[in-house]
């Protein structure tokens, strides 16, 4: 074999191995961000399970650490919260009165974790129950949403609700966290009515910061917000018109404030 011959047959092995090399690479990348996707998720559907059985004290240490930056979360149209303490108390101290019951089951994800490995950005649906026993007296305060009878002499509240979230996570230490949570809450309808007419006249229920019922049905509501919200999330009415919020993520390289 002539020298030339044998510099051209290494060449060209050092070019296969570098097209292998970025072969592996981009296939690394590629289970990496399948992976990360698939934590993401995890994160959201656990807490979804705890939020239903009533342990929210067990999120906590699933959202950044105290400090970070950039840390928000919002539920309704009465404001938001941007510190790590008002975050987080959403999830102190919630009780879990007998005859409760909530079952949200989430659907419909679309999730992009961003090119850098960074951070991540999530959609879903939610359709599900909410419902509870009410001391008289404290029902008379709110009297469209119960039911009819009583149950061991007390008002029911029974409601179908759908709502749906956008949700930015950081990975930090390795580990995916809530960053930036939004709840939007799109409709609800006594078991007993449909979702158009009482559409019609729950629009006022979404400025307002009620947080849940606890106790003998007795209304628990937010901490003071932060600071207003920047724009109002605008709930089903038959009066107006659908749109697209939030818009699902795309692929996309680093972070953008796409859920603000």
């Amino acid at each position: 074999m002539s020298n030339t011959t044998a510099e051209a047959s290494v060449s060209e092995l050092v070019a296969e191995v570098a097209r292998l090399r970025e072969q592996v690479e981009a296939a690394h990348a590629l289970a990496q961000r399948a992976e990360d996707r698939g934590q993401v998720e995890n994160l959201f559907n656990r807490y979804m399970y705890l939020h239903n059985a009533f342990e929210d004290e067990q999120i906590i240490p699933m959202w950044v650490k105290e400090g970070t930056e950039g840390i928000r979360a919002r539920y309704t149209n009465a404001g938001q919260y941007t510190t790590w303490q008002s975050v987080t108390d959403y999830h102190r101290g919630r009780p879990h009165p007998e005859g409760k019951l909530i079952l949200h089951a989430t659907n419909t994800p679309v999730i992009e974790v961003a090119a850098d490995g960074e951070t991540a950005k999530g959609v879903w649906m939610m359709a599900g129950t909410e419902s509870g026993l009410t001391d008289r007296k404290v029902a008379e305060a709110f009297p469209d949403m119960y039911s009819p009878e009583e149950v061991l002499g007390k008002k029911v509240w029974a409601h179908w609700v759908w709502c749906k979230y956008a949700i930015d996570f950081l990975k930090q230490d390795g580990e995916w966290k809530f960053w930036k949570f939004r709840c939007y809450e799109l409709a609800r309808a006594p078991f007993e009515e449909n979702w158009v007419a009482f559409g019609l006249k729950n629009q006022g229920a979404f400025d307002l910061d009620l947080m849940y019922f606890g106790d003998d049905g007795k209304p628990v509501f937010m901490p003071p917000a932060d600071e207003p919200v920047p724009s109002k999330n605008h709930p089903y009415s038959p009066e107006t018109t659908q749109k697209l919020e939030p818009v699902p993520p795309v692929a996309h390289d680093r972070f953008t404030d796409t859920f603000a």
